[in-house]
């Protein structure tokens, strides 16, 4: 009945210890979709170690979930993970590891409901500002909205009818091919579904504030989300006209002052692609995508080796 701890200690090792190792790394803002993956690792590793913890010591308290889970396991494998004779604790532990589990599926349901609000509320501001023109019943594919407003401004607009707005003040600003820059950004976002990491990122960040991990996604995917969509962009239209978008659509908002409070990260991104970084080379860049996998993989291991172990 060791496995169970075992996966609650690893668990609780990533959780503590991914934060700080992928923070004194260098190469996340370099390669940020590869990034965006390990994060995605780590997380789904501390993720699975508390579900196969909970089915393990909820098989150990109650028979009935043991019939379940090991129903389709052949002889002997039950007996390898000695279930029997720890009902009292396990059951506690299965409860709060199951409690977990519902509030996290409470804070994810909370934070779809109120994205979809803010896009309810939004689309009803835009169908004031820019309602359909006459003949114009559906909206298909990717629409393109002009907003009249003095702020310079573009923003993709999620859901069963996306569509992209940008501002009038934005057009004026944007010059020649930085608009197409600045539409290939949204657009890139869009592509990876972003928006769910989002989802994915706040729910957890929100349910549980105090495990490092999940904070620590939600403010990274936050950032390399941008610097993806970023790249996404200079691959098509280059770094430098990318970067003078960024430029263009954010300089009045005083993002580049000598104290740019909101969007602080811009004169970073812009920097970044004015100097940019090289890439990791290719051979690098397949290891880290291997190790990352890897990680989400040992909680998987240690989950089914007593049963595999059994079986040999």
């Amino acid at each position: 009945m060791t496995v169970p701890f075992v996966l609650l200690v690893l668990g609780a090792l990533a959780a503590a210890t991914a934060p700080r190792l992928l923070a004194r790394a260098e190469w996340p803002e370099r390669e940020p979709v590869l990034a965006l993956w390990v994060w995605q690792c780590v997380v789904a590793a501390v993720l699975l170690c508390c579900v196969s913890a909970m089915a393990l010591t909820a098989s150990a308290a109650w028979t009935a979930v043991r019939g379940h889970v090991f129903a389709f396991a052949p002889h002997g494998v039950e007996d390898a993970y000695g279930l029997q004779g720890h009902g009292r604790w396990a059951g506690a532990l299965a409860v709060l590891l199951a409690l977990g589990g519902v509030w996290t599926a409470a804070m994810l349901t909370r934070e779809v409901r109120a994205a979809r609000g803010r896009r309810r509320t939004r689309r009803a501001e835009l169908r004031v500002r820019a309602p359909r023109l006459p003949g114009e019943s559906v909206w298909a594919g990717e629409r393109l909205v002009v907003l009249e407003d003095t702020r310079s401004d573009a923003w993709w607009l999620s859901g069963a009818e996306p569509r992209l707005v940008i501002t009038t003040a934005a057009l004026v600003r944007l010059k020649g091919r930085q608009l197409d820059a600045v539409l290939a950004h949204e657009q890139g976002h869009v592509r990876a579904r972003h928006d769910l990491l989002l989802h994915c990122a706040g729910a957890l960040a929100g349910g549980f504030p105090q495990v490092p991990v999940f904070a620590a996604f939600r403010d990274q995917v936050h950032l390399l989300i941008e610097l993806a969509a970023d790249d996404t962009a200079s691959r098509r239209f280059g770094r430098l006209t990318t970067a003078l978008a960024l430029v263009e659509l954010n300089e009045p908002r005083g993002v580049f002052g000598p104290s740019p409070a909101p969007l602080a990260e811009l004169p970073g991104r812009v920097n970044r692609l004015l100097s940019p970084a090289p890439r990791l080379p290719v051979a690098h860049r397949l290891r880290l995508t291997l190790l990352s996998l890897l990680v989400p993989a040992v909680p998987l291991i240690i989950t089914f080796g007593p049963g595999l172990h059994a079986l040999s």
